[in-house]
Formats: C-alpha cells, sequence, structure tokens
C-alpha cells in the first residue's frame, strides 16, 4: 500500500516544478510566508486532482450534477485519495440557513419534536388532548340554528401527486363531491392534477342546514368524515346559498380526533416533522414567512438628522435634493404645525413628542385644516393628516414602479417579526414542547447549554417516550459534542450562517466531517485558525488528531505556531513571496524545519527574528477620544469603553465575547450612519461622544474584493 503522495512537476501559478512527498495518514502543515504558493500546491494541485479523478470515477449521469475541475499543470501525483477541501469561502448567505439548518442538528430536532413532543393549548396553557365527536358536534352546533355548512374530510393537504385513483375510490365508496385546491367540483369532473405541484383535496362527506334534531346524522358523518382523513374534519360554513363558495368566502372549522383544546377550539392538524421546518409553507410563520425578520419603515431612518428642522429637510423620505421639503410636503407639514402650534424652524430633538408623532404617524381620526396653495389657486381641506411613515408605507405597497419601491426602500430596516417573535414558526408549532419548551427555545440556546439540556432530557421522559427518542437524541448530542470540540460553544443553533465569520464556517464544515466518520480521506484546509483566541486553538487542533486518528491525511496550510509545532510533517515554502517564492525550502517534523539555515518560519519560531515590540508608544490625539455608553446589543451587557484617537487600538477576547458586536455592529454603524450618511440601524446604545473629531469611517472586513471574473488588483 502507498505510504505517501507523491507529487512530481508541479507548476501551477508560481509553483517552479516543485517535487515532494507527503506521507499519508499524517497531520501536515504547509506554511510560509503569503503568496509564497502554500494555496497553489495544497488547494490548486493536490486537491484539484484528488477531486477531479474521485469525480471521473463516477458515472457520466453523476458526473453532470458535480463541478469538473481543471487538470492543474503537473507531471504526475500518485498516492491521491478522495479529496474533500475545507475552506473560508464556504458560508451560506441564505437568510433561511442557520447553524442547526447547515449541520443537520435541527432536522433531529424537528423529528424529536414532532414524535415525543406534547401539544398544549395556547389558551388555558394546558395539554391538549383527543376531542371525542359529541365534542365536536356541540362545536358545530354552537354555529347557530339555519347556519349552513359542509362537512369536509381532507383527504390530501399539501402533497403532490395526481390522486386519479383516490377519486375513482371515492366515487365506488358513493361520494359525490369533491373540493379540490378552494374550488368544488362533482367528483367525475375534477379537474386533471400535475403531479408536480402540492394539491389539497377535501371530501364533501354531507351538506347540512343546522337545526334542532339533526344532532344524530351529525354525528354520524363527523364519523364518516374522521374514518376517511385519518382523524381530521372541516366544517365550512356556506355563503348563503352559493354551492360553490371558496376558501375566501367561507369560514372554516378544523377539527381533530387527536389535537385540540375542548375551550377554545385550538387545533393542530397533524403533528409531523414539517411542522416544526421554517422553510416549509406547513411549518413557517405567515407572516414573515419563516425568515423571522420583517422589514418595516423605520422611524430612526425618516429622521437621520434629528439636529435638523423641518424645513432644512428632518423628514427624508419627503426632502428633495437641496434637503428642503417639496413645497406640495411642506405646505401639508406647515398645516399641522399650525395645528398643534410648533415652528418648523425647530430642530427636531427639542420638538414636543405629539408634534412628531403626529409628523411620522399621522393625526389618526382627528381632522385638522390642511391648505394647499399654488400662487394661483388655494384649496383647504379638512381630513385626518396620514403621516409621513404611513404615506411612504402606502406608496410603497401600490407603486407599479421598481425605481420608486428601490428609493423608498432606503428607508426600510428589518425587525423581529411581530407575530412569532423571531421564532420563525406557526402558533401551532411553538405550542408542542418537551419538558415544557418549544423547539425554538432550544435553537435560541448557546450550543453548551442545548448540549446540557439534551443531556438531562432522558430523565425527564417516561419509559415509551425514552424508547423513541434514544436513538435521536444520540444523534444530536453527537453533532452537538463536535461542534463544542471545535471551539464553537457560544454559538446558537438558531444563528443565521450568513452571519459567522470564515473560520466559524470552516469549523462547523470541519465539526460534519468528523460527524460523517469517514476514513481513507484527504482533507485540506484553509488556515482554519483564523479568527480563533489561543483557548479554542488547542481544541481545533485535538480535532484535526482525531480526524487523522480515525485513518485521515490531514494537510493544513497555516501560518499558526501551535499548529506547526503539533503536525507530525512540516512542508515551508518560500523563499519570497510571488515570483521568487514557489519553492520548498525545508520539509521534515517540526523541529528539522526549524534547524533549516534557509527557512523564514525557522528564523521567527525560534527567536532568531521577531517582530519588535516599541519601545514607546503613540500618545495619540492628546483628550480625544471616541467613547461609546450604554451598549447592549447581543451579548454587551452595559458597555462603556472609550477608543482614543490618532493609535492603533486593538479589540480583543476569546471567540464569542463580544469584540465585533462593540465594534462592528455598535461603533461602526453608529458613526457610518452620522458621517457617511449609512442607513444602518446599529446596536443598542445610549450614546456616542467623540464624533466631532472624525470625517470618515470605513470598515474593511473579509469579504471579497472584487466578484465578477473581470476584477483584478488594478481595477
Amino acid at each position: 500500500m502507498l505510504t505517501e503522495i507523491s507529487v512530481r512537476g508541479a507548476r501551477e501559478h508560481n509553483l517552479k516544478s516543485v517535487d515532494v512527498d507527503i506521507p499519508r495518514d499524517k497531520l501536515v502543515v504547509i506554511t510560509g510566508l503569503s503568496g509564497s504558493g502554500k494555496s497553489s500546491l495544497a488547494f490548486d494541485t493536490i486537491y484539484a486532482e484528488g477531486q477531479r479523478r474521485y469525480v471521473e470515477s463516477l458515472s457520466a449521469y453523476a458526473r453532470q450534477f458535480l463541478e469538473m475541475m481543471q487538470k492543474p499543470d503537473v507531471d504526475h501525483i500518485e498516492g491521491l485519495s478522495p479529496a474533500i477541501s475545507i475552506e473560508q469561502k464556504t458560508t451560506s448567505k441564505n437568510p433561511r440557513s442557520t447553524v442547526g439548518t447547515v449541520t443537520e442538528i435541527y432536522d433531529y430536532m424537528r423529528l424529536l419534536w414532532a414524535r415525543v413532543g406534547i401539544p398544549y393549548s395556547p389558551t388555558t396553557g394546558l395539554p391538549i388532548e383527543s376531542q371525542t365527536v359529541s365534542q365536536m358536534v356541540d362545536r358545530i352546533m354552537a354555529l347557530g340554528d339555519g347556519t349552513r355548512i359542509y362537512l369536509l374530510s381532507p383527504i390530501v393537504r399539501g402533497r403532490k401527486g395526481e390522486y386519479r385513483k383516490e377519486f375513482a375510490d371515492l366515487q365506488k365508496q358513493g361520494f359525490q363531491r369533491v373540493k379540490v385546491d378552494g374550488e368544488f367540483y362533482l367528483i367525475e369532473d375534477a379537474p386533471t392534477l400535475d403531479k408536480k405541484f402540492k394539491h389539497d383535496i377535501d371530501v364533501v362527506v354531507d351538506r347540512i342546514v343546522l337545526k334542532d334534531g339533526i344532532q344524530q346524522r351529525l354525528a354520524e358523518s363527523v364519523e364518516t368524515a374522521l374514518g376517511l382523513s385519518d382523524g381530521l374534519l372541516v366544517a365550512e360554513i356556506a355563503n348563503k346559498g352559493d354551492a360553490a363558495s371558496t376558501d375566501s368566502d367561507a369560514e372554516r372549522h378544523l377539527m381533530s380526533a387527536k389535537f385540540a383544546c375542548p375551550v377554545s377550539g385550538f387545533t393542530i392538524e397533524e403533528i409531523e416533522p414539517r411542522l416544526f421546518s421554517f422553510n416549509n409553507p406547513f411549518g413557517a410563520c405567515p407572516n414573515c414567512d419563516g425568515l423571522g425578520k420583517k422589514l418595516h419603515f423605520s422611524p430612526e431612518l425618516m429622521v437621520p438628522d434629528t439636529s435638523k428642522t423641518i424645513r432644512q429637510g428632518a423628514l427624508a423620505p419627503w426632502a428633495n435634493k437641496s434637503n428642503s421639503p417639496s413645497p406640495f410636503y411642506f405646505q401639508a407639514l406647515e398645516s399641522v404645525g399650525r395645528h398643534f402650534d410648533v415652528d418648523l424652524d425647530t430642530p427636531w430633538e427639542k420638538l414636543p413628542q405629539k408634534a412628531c408623532d403626529a409628523f411620522l404617524n399621522g393625526t389618526g381620526k382627528q381632522s385638522i385644516t390642511i391648505i394647499y396653495a399654488d400662487g394661483k389657486r388655494r384649496f383647504e381641506v379638512n381630513k385626518p393628516f396620514e403621516g409621513v411613515l404611513h404615506n411612504v408605507e402606502r406608496r410603497w405597497r401600490e407603486t407599479d414602479s421598481n425605481w420608486m419601491r428601490d428609493e423608498l426602500s432606503k428607508y426600510q430596516t428589518s425587525a423581529k417579526c411581530t407575530k412569532c417573535h423571531g421564532n420563525r414558526l406557526k402558533p401551532e408549532a411553538l405550542a408542542v414542547k418537551i419538558d415544557g419548551e418549544h423547539v425554538s427555545n432550544i435553537t435560541g440556546l448557546s450550543i453548551r447549554h442545548a448540549f446540557e439540556w439534551f443531556n438531562d432530557l432522558p430523565e425527564k421522559l417516561n419509559s415509551k417516550q425514552g424508547a423513541i427518542a434514544e436513538k435521536v437524541l444520540k444523534e444530536i448530542q453527537d453533532r452537538l459534542g463536535f461542534l463544542l470540540s471545535v471551539g464553537l460553544e457560544y454559538l446558537s443553533l438558531s444563528r443565521a450562517s450568513g452571519t459567522l465569520s470564515g473560520g466559524e464556517s470552516q469549523r462547523i464544515r470541519l465539526a460534519s466531517q468528523i460527524g460523517s466518520g469517514l476514513t481513507g480521506v484527504l482533507y485540506v484546509l484553509d488556515e482554519p485558525s483564523i479568527g480563533l483566541h489561543q483557548r479554542d486553538n488547542d481544541k481545533l487542533l485535538e480535532t484535526l488528531q482525531n480526524l487523522r486518528d480515525i485513518g485521515n491525511t490531514v494537510l493544513v496550510v497555516e501560518h499558526d505556531e501551535d499548529a506547526i509545532r503539533t503536525a507530525d510533517y512540516v512542508i515551508d515554502m518560500g523563499p519570497g513571496a510571488g515570483e521568487h517564492g514557489g519553492m520548498i525550502v525545508a520539509q521534515g517534523t517540526a523541529e528539522e524545519v526549524m534547524a533549516h539555515p534557509d527557512s523564514l518560519t525557522d528564523q521567527y519560531m525560534t527567536g532568531k527574528r521577531s517582530v519588535p515590540i516599541p519601545a514607546t508608544r503613540r500618545p495619540g490625539k492628546k483628550g480625544k477620544f471616541l467613547t461609546v455608553k450604554g451598549a447592549t446589543a447581543n451579548n454587551l451587557k452595559n458597555v462603556e469603553g472609550s477608543i482614543p484617537l490618532g493609535t492603533l487600538t486593538c479589540i480583543t477576547g476569546v471567540s464569542g465575547s463580544g469584540k465585533s458586536t462593540f465594534t462592528i455592529e455598535t461603533l461602526y454603524k453608529a458613526v457610518a450612519k452620522h458621517l457617511n450618511g449609512s442607513r444602518t440601524v446599529p446596536g443598542a446604545h445610549t450614546e456616542i461622544t467623540g464624533l466631532e473629531h472624525l470625517d470618515k469611517i470605513v470598515d474593511i472586513d473579509q469579504s471579497p474584493i472584487g466578484r465578477t471574473p473581470r476584477s483584478n488588483p488594478a481595477t
């Protein structure tokens, strides 16, 4: 069996016909200064060829779904395994993607809540129990004498298919009418259904006018309906004799023989895993479509500068290019000012709250006299004032112009959905609980606390629930354990994957790979220690060693000293960068590389060369500070911090301690809003002082500079 990956004549990018033998089933670190050819060797040569050969071994049918990599510029490579790369650019920016969905932990949680969860009534707070036929009859009779109702049995709910066989079976059983996708039909006239789309099919079991003495017939029909649809029944009020009523003009009362509250009538149709999915219409909150956030017009963005007066254009949506209100709008604002006896030359921040509220939200039902004059004519109207906020909302909703919609959307910001409070799910899903907690409560916990909660859960389940949950709990615990092992205990499962740093998303993929338990694989990693505190670095290296110990070759491109010292084998690239690099300066164990006289890495690791610590520090601009007070966004606990201006200031701390929340979410966004006119909403804080000393702020983050193939360093 081959014990080495043998590379001969690698010339990709700046590599100068490199020959190297890399030991298999070891932890190998490729190091060297930036631009020396580390990634060209690891990713563009070894990984690209390993991936290309593996894909080529698959059938032509399978290959069409996979990206075929170009053959690298190399003479030959032997000893390759199927290769998996774990890079920093793999974060999904999809707002529906969370840490829970990326790691598949949430899929197991949905299954757990569907099989072990107990539904509770939001009204009484008591567990929901099955509803009897007599209780359903009583509820239907309570609709009132003379009410015409359809008794429907929902046999298909949001599922794909043609259902020709089902229609034929119903006809044989004596049923005559069905309701398909909201429309009533005789069964023989039912439309041909497209099997690619989801459909709803209800069978009309009976049509009844409610009156005294009908209870016996009603009970029999209810039993028939429950039998057809596995315990579900819909009582739909017909629209005054119109036999073809649809959902839009009918009131539907859903009842369940399994889960219904006898007090409020709150009914959960079925407890299936899809009920807990915010990416499925059956589980997603209908108000925010399962995003947990909703765009709304923000008063803060309507009045970006509270030191301005209304005449100077404090109300930004109604201001023109010269930053004063347009004449038509200004006359309406003057009329409101007259009514509330306020001067439009008073700064916004000094106006009475009642007047500010009227300018933004309108006067409600209270009419005021609004005067319009164009120089020739004068109009006087007595009506309530709409308010700038409601005016912009209405125009955004009614316009057909994409330009106008984009223009007005500048005043929108996203906030927690008011219906689901950021939980992303329907009330029915949140009513199902295990140990008193709904699924979103647990995804909101940090991974450390979620691990402890699932650890204690078996003791709180009865023997039947325990038997059902045993295997699902093991899968959840294993995956949470892997995330803990790579130092991500501070993240929550509900955290959007688009907000993760490159290092965090890389470690999540790393945890998923440990969980897969594959052996004989070549893993290629791109600087996994980026953004890691030294405390978490040890956990990462332990994880890489575990990956090696189960029988894999781990190839890491890395600058970190601890990683280099931990590696079984080190390859030092150099000696310079770009055209001066592309060669192997030294290779062997860490000790052998450090003993090599030409290795620049050795000189820094042994202390022969170092980054000098300055003897004196810059005093900065004397007495000038940028100070943030009362910062409470995310996990910040009323933080106050002062940054001396004219200096290089470093903000550090363990991963998840609040560095980015303080620096980017609060400080940067607040200063950018004030100085650059940015329309971002900063994290919660009381005030920022020292802004008068600055004229600009720039955020340099990890996102790529150019995204198009035409972009290059010159452009």
